[in-house]
């Protein structure tokens, strides 16, 4: 398995994990519960940027990694 593929697992797990939080969040009448998963949400939507930013140095640093 090659960086890039593991990078994409780790993005699509993240965004995986932020919808079903997110989801969570639009079912709860907890205005405090609510408030902390859409917290979590930019958290994790923020953890995404990241983790595209750095996959797309490695990939421009070392084209073998990219996705073929």
């Amino acid at each position: 398995m090659t960086v890039g593929t593991q990078f994409q697992q780790a993005i699509a797990s993240v965004q995986s994990a932020a919808a079903s939080i997110k989801t969570f969040s639009l079912e709860t009448q907890d205005k405090e519960a609510k408030r902390t998963f859409q917290q979590l949400v930019q958290t994790l939507d923020d953890a995404i940027i990241t983790l595209k930013g750095r996959q797309q140095y490695i990939e421009d640093q070392e084209p073998q990694y990219r996705e073929r």
